[in-house]
C-alpha cells in the first residue's frame, strides 16, 4: 500500500454473513469516492463471495490467511494495520465480535485489528437473538470502551425469515459514517492540544497523601479524542493506573506544584488548554519526613491553597483556546458560569458529580458545556469517550471561529483550515 496523502487507505474487512454482498456495494462506493481499498476476509467470508470478486472491484490482492505475502519479504498484515488510515468491518459477525472484544489473533482480520492504531469501525450483521443476546452485548461494550465505533444493526426481516435488530445498515449509512470518520481524523492536524487529567496527591508523610477519587478517565478520553482528529497531544496526568492513548506524549506528575510546572513548559507551544485534571485545592503546610506514628491524640493538619493552574495561564493565553472542567455538587451551572467568566475562559464543561453516573471512578457524564458569549449547551448522560468527542467537537468550532476574528493576534501558525474566516 504505497503512501499517498490525498488517498484514504481502507481496509474493508468481510466476515461470514449472508450480509456479505453488501461489502461489494461498500467497497465499490468508497472507490468511486476516490479511496483506496484493501479487501481482508475471514475463511467463512469465502464460501459466500469468491475473493476475485474483490479483487476485481478494488484492483488489489485480496488476503485471507495470516500468512498470504502479497509482497515478499514484507509481513502482510503488520504492513495493512500501519498503512491503514481507517478499517471497516462490514459484515461483522457475532463470533468476530468476540474474538475482537477478547483481543484474539486467530486469523488475518483479527490479527490485523490487533495490530492497528487506526479507527476501527464495525457494523454488525446476525440474527435478532444473536444481536440482543448479553454476551454479544458485553464484547459490543467492551469494544466501545477501547474506542470501536459501531455502525448500528436496523430492524428488519432476515434471511432465515425472523424480524427484528440485527440487519446491517444500508450502504449510504456506513459510507456516511466512514467519511465523517475520515475527516474527524484530520481536522486538527497541525493543530497542538494540552491536556491536564487525573487527581494530584499532596503528600503529608511518605505514606499518607491529600487527594480525591478522580480516576482520570474523562481527561484521557479527551486526549484520546483529539490524537483521533490528528492533533499533537501533550499529557499531563496526575497519579492514575490509565494507560496513556496511543500517540500521545504523557508526562506524570503528583502534585499539583508539579503539574503547574509542567503545564508552564508546554504552555507556550500548545495552541488549545484543556484543563481536566481535578487539582487538589489545598496541600499540607508541613510535609512529615518520615511516617507519623498513629496515637490516641487528636491530629490537626494544617492546610494552605494550592496553586490555581487554570487562573495562573489563562490570563496570557493570547491566542490560544483555553477549556476548564468544573465538577460541581450543586449550584453547577451557577459555579460554572462564575468560573469561567472569572478566569476568562472560551469554554467550560461542567458535570454535578452527585448525579447518577456522572461522578467520578465511571465510565460515564452528563456534561454541560458553557461558552465564554453566554450559550449553554447541555449533552445527554454519554461515555465519557463519546462526551470527550462532543467537546473536541465544540472545541474544532471553536478554533474555526477564533481564527475569524481579525482582532486575534498571530494566527499564522494555525493549519490553512483555521486561517481564513
Amino acid at each position: 500500500m504505497g503512501y499517498n496523502p490525498d488517498v484514504a487507505r481502507i481496509v474493508l474487512g468481510v466476515c461470514g454473513s449472508v450480509a456479505a454482498y453488501r461489502a461489494c456495494e461498500v467497497a465499490r462506493e468508497l472507490i468511486h469516492r476516490g479511496h483506496e481499498v484493501h479487501v481482508v476476509m475471514t475463511p467463512h467470508a469465502t464460501r459466500l463471495i469468491a475473493p476475485a470478486t474483490f479483487a476485481a472491484l478494488t484492483g488489489n490482492p485480496v488476503t485471507v490467511d495470516v500468512f498470504d505475502e502479497a509482497q515478499p519479504g514484507q509481513i502482510t498484515h503488520i504492513r495493512l494495520a500501519q498503512d491503514a488510515d481507517l478499517i471497516l468491518i462490514a459484515p461483522a459477525t457475532a463470533h468476530t465480535i468476540a474474538r475482537l472484544a477478547l483481543g484474539l489473533a486467530d486469523d488475518m482480520l483479527t490479527t490485523l485489528a490487533l495490530a492497528t492504531r487506526a479507527p476501527i469501525l464495525v457494523a454488525p450483521a446476525m440474527n435478532p437473538a444473536m444481536w440482543t443476546h448479553p454476551a454479544t452485548q458485553a464484547h459490543v461494550q467492551m469494544l466501545q470502551a477501547r474506542g470501536v465505533e459501531f455502525i448500528d444493526p436496523t430492524y428488519g426481516v432476515m434471511a432465515c425469515g425472523d424480524e427484528g435488530w440485527g440487519k446491517i445498515a444500508d450502504t449510504p449509512t456506513m459510507i456516511e459514517v466512514v467519511e465523517r470518520r475520515l475527516k474527524r481524523t484530520q481536522e486538527l492536524a497541525g493543530i497542538h492540544v494540552l491536556v491536564t487529567a487525573g487527581p494530584t496527591y499532596e503528600p503529608i508523610d511518605p505514606v499518607r497523601f491529600i487527594g480525591n477519587r478522580s480516576s482520570g478517565k474523562m481527561g484521557y478520553a479527551v486526549a484520546q479524542a483529539a490524537a483521533e482528529r490528528g492533533a499533537e497531544v501533550t499529557l499531563i496526568s496526575g497519579p492514575t493506573a490509565l494507560d496513556p492513548p496511543a500517540g500521545v506524549k504523557c508526562i506524570r506528575v503528583q502534585t499539583a506544584e508539579q503539574m503547574l510546572q509542567a503545564v508552564q513548559e508546554h504552555f507556550e507551544a500548545c495552541d488549545v488548554f484543556i484543563s481536566v485534571a481535578a487539582v487538589a485545592d489545598y496541600r499540607p503546610e508541613r510535609v512529615y519526613p518520615l511516617k507519623r506514628k498513629r496515637s490516641q491524640r487528636a491530629w490537626t493538619l494544617r492546610l494552605v491553597p494550592n496553586p490555581d493552574i487554570l487562573g495562573t495561564v489563562a490570563p496570557r493565553k493570547g491566542h490560544r483556546l483555553v477549556v476548564g472542567f468544573a465538577a460541581e455538587t450543586g449550584k453547577a451551572i451557577e459555579y460554572a458560569r462564575e468560573k469561567l467568566q472569572r478566569k476568562g475562559l472560551d469554554l467550560i464543561a461542567v458535570n454535578d458529580v452527585l448525579e447518577p453516573q456522572s461522578g467520578f471512578e465511571v465510565d460515564t457524564t452528563r456534561l454541560t458545556l458553557l461558552y465564554a458569549d453566554g450559550s449553554v449547551e447541555p449533552l445527554p448522560l454519554l461515555p465519557k469517550r463519546i462526551a470527550a468527542h462532543r467537546l473536541m467537537d465544540a472545541v474544532v468550532e471553536r478554533l474555526h471561529i477564533l481564527a475569524g476574528k481579525s482582532g486575534v493576534p498571530d494566527r499564522s501558525h494555525l493549519p490553512d483550515s483555521f486561517k481564513s474566516p
